[in-house]
């Protein structure tokens, strides 16, 4: 392990401006904390051979010493991955929680465009101006837990590797494609031309998700919680769905929305009972 000290670092100084949406995409980097989803990233790592791109983990002196740490550190090592040890108290200067548990890594960003991925069959969801992290983050744990074909991430949305969207996924970023795309309208065409069924999540819908044909290959676009979907998704999809909603709540957290749709589709498709 290669130990630093110093906040003028190099290294320390990096990770620090990873916080920032306009150095990591200079820099193509992001970073991830914590052990679960370190171990996520670490455990992928092994078994693909290369992917997620880990380039250096980092480690607290606390951690580096306590029960457990030789699986991050030492496969690292054996692949030839830097790993650095710094002092708790300049952990946290870097690190972008309150309690951090003395684990990080930096990773290699890597963007997959929708035009050129080999879509699965399947769902589909489409994010559509979903600028809260921890509704984005929760769509896409949501998307790998219903056995999703994949997310796609429109312009409008928050950045991906913003570290408390990345937290709030729980290692899901690595376990399906996470997809980026231009626009909404961009994301939709490319859907029809593939064959997917594009459905757009709205609260005066013309079908109710329990009514609607939802079990073959569907797209759904789900809106953020303040604007919902755009007028250029409600404009070309082909079925504008509902939830029903007996009580007096005029909407739902999008991220319960999205829960809510996946799953009603995965139950048609014969997944959820699996």
């Amino acid at each position: 392990m290669i130990r630093l000290t110093s906040s003028k670092n190099p290294v320390v100084k990096e990770i620090r401006s990873l916080r920032n949406k306009s150095d990591r995409q200079e820099k193509g980097l992001y970073f991830i904390e914590g052990i679960r989803f370190v171990g996520e990233a670490v455990n992928e790592h092994a078994t693909s051979g290369s992917m997620p791109d880990i380039r250096y983990l980092v480690v607290s002196e606390s951690f580096a010493s306590g029960a457990g740490s030789e699986s991050f550190i030492e496969p690292c090592i054996n692949r030839g991955i830097k790993v650095y040890c710094m002092t708790d108290s300049l952990f946290e200067s870097v690190s972008d929680t309150k309690n951090p548990q003395g684990i990080l890594a930096v990773l290699g960003m890597k963007k997959d465009l929708l035009k050129d991925a080999a879509l699965k069959d399947g769902i589909l969801v489409i994010l559509d101006g979903i600028r809260d992290p921890g509704n984005m983050g929760t769509i896409i744990r949501t998307a790998d837990a219903a056995g999703c074909a994949g997310v796609i991430v429109t312009d409008g949305c928050v950045d991906l590797f913003n570290p408390k969207v990345l937290r709030s996924t729980m290692g899901s970023v690595f376990h399906l494609p996470v997809l980026h795309c231009g626009s909404t309208k961009e994301a939709v065409d490319i859907c029809s031309q593939k064959g997917y069924l594009v459905c757009a999540s709205h609260t005066e819908g013309s079908v109710s998700i329990y009514d609607a044909d939802l079990s073959g290959n569907i797209a759904f676009v789900i809106g953020s919680e303040a604007e919902g979907v755009s007028s250029e998704a409600l404009d070309n999809a082909d079925m504008l769905i509902r939830i029903p909603m007996p009580g007096r709540a005029e909407s739902l957290n999008a991220a319960v929305a999205a829960s809510i749709i996946i799953y009603e589709s995965a139950r048609q498709r014969g997944m959820a009972s699996e």
